[in-house]
């Protein structure tokens, strides 16, 4: 008896580091607390940015610096897409993560596929970097919902949020990435797409969508939080063009599904035609929808793509989101991340709204804008 309680006792201990370490990992995942978010045990308001071609690189140390260089500079989440797909194969080399032919999708593993977002999430996880990784485009940037018009027999937006073949091809996407990542402290969020819209459509469709779809992750997953990807359109305002419900979405109600954790908004007047000051009351308008139903709102991409207008107008936007960090904004994304890749000596894209490391809109951006934040 006295040799059995020995051994029951050394194997009780044995059992214990084990446990300790997944209660660890699961207080390590970021998650929302009340109007905020809480990242590594730390509730506060955040700020990050944006890099769509982090995931394309093909050279570890190049993701790696660049990681470090948002680390070093207080930035926390980082935006990032988890989509590359295709219609062809592209020439030897060249990344992508899902290709389309006949009426067949085919993820790639391999490592020109999969494999660089891999190297993404480890360099986060080293760096302290947390990301929000997306599923799909609506733009046709980079395939979009558009490479998978002609494998699952639909020609429009519209028809692939309604399509069964679509939305099988889809979650079975979404299963291969997420499963990749599923207890990686490393992922903010997973997110559903890049700007959803169905323009002309009743909002029940992408609300109908966006349940299935959040549902669908979270049937995957029950640790990391989920976002529409959304710029906010459809909710009580001015009557200008992005607070209209002509885009199909309705932000209030796709909000309150019990799968989205947190609101999302971008900003871009110059393409929605309305003014740079306009976007002050855009977030000021979303902070307020978002503490009525009790989640947070991102300010998830925002930029002008006049440089002299980079710091002048997008620090009175940060500004503003942060002055409502206990009124609903929790946290804010600039669009673009620009950086110099260490193996090529070339800068990155450069599409008028980049900030790049180290130059002066960067110190007005995220080094007084880190300081601000405190």
């Amino acid at each position: 008896m006295k040799l059995a309680r020995i051994l029951t006792f050394v194997a009780a201990v044995a059992a214990l580091p084990a446990a300790k370490n997944d209660v660890a990992a699961r207080a390590s995942y970021s998650k929302v607390d009340g109007l905020k978010f809480n990242i590594d045990g730390v509730t506060k308001y955040y700020a990050g940015t944006n890099s769509y071609w982090i995931p394309f690189l093909t050279d570890d140390n190049d993701v790696n610096v660049i990681m470090g260089h948002l680390a070093t500079s207080g930035q926390k989440i980082l935006r990032v897409w988890g989509f590359n797909d295709v219609t062809s194969i592209p020439s030897s080399g060249t990344v992508y993560f899902q290709s389309f032919s006949g009426s067949t999708a085919t993820i790639n593993t391999g490592a020109n596929g999969l494999q660089r977002l891999d190297a993404v999430v480890k360099s986060a996880e080293k760096n302290g970097i947390k990301l929000i990784v997306n599923f799909v485009n609506n733009w046709t940037d980079y395939g979009g919902m558009a490479a998978y018009f002609s494998a699952c027999g639909v020609s429009s937006n519209a028809q692939w949020y309604q399509s069964t073949k679509c939305q099988t091809m889809y979650q079975a996407y979404i299963k291969a990435v997420v499963s990749r990542y599923r207890t990686s402290t490393a992922v903010f969020a997973w997110e559903l797409a890049n700007e959803p819209r169905c323009n002309g459509c009743a909002t029940s469709v992408l609300t109908n969508w966006i349940r299935a779809s959040s549902n669908y992750v979270r049937s995957l997953d029950s640790d990391h939080m989920i976002a529409i990807g959304d710029e906010g359109f459809g909710l009580t305002g001015d009557g200008s063009y992005p607070y209209q419900f002509s885009e199909g979405l309705d932000f209030a109600a796709n909000l309150a599904l019990p799968n989205v954790s947190f609101g999302t908004i971008h900003l871009y007047p110059k393409s929605w035609s309305t003014t740079n000051d306009w976007g002050n009351a855009w977030i000021t308008t979303h902070a307020a929808a978002c503490k009525k139903a009790n989640k947070p709102c991102l300010l998830e991409e925002y930029g002008v793509d006049v440089a002299a207008d980079h710091c002048p107008v997008e620090s009175k936007w940060q500004a503003t989101s942060l002055g409502l960090k206990d009124a609903g904004m929790a946290a804010d994304l600039f669009w673009q991340l620009g950086d110099t890749v260490t193996s090529t000596g070339a800068l990155t894209h450069n599409d008028g709204h980049t900030i790049y490391y180290n130059s002066s809109d960067w110190t007005c951006l995220v080094t007084d804008h880190i300081k601000n934040i405190g």
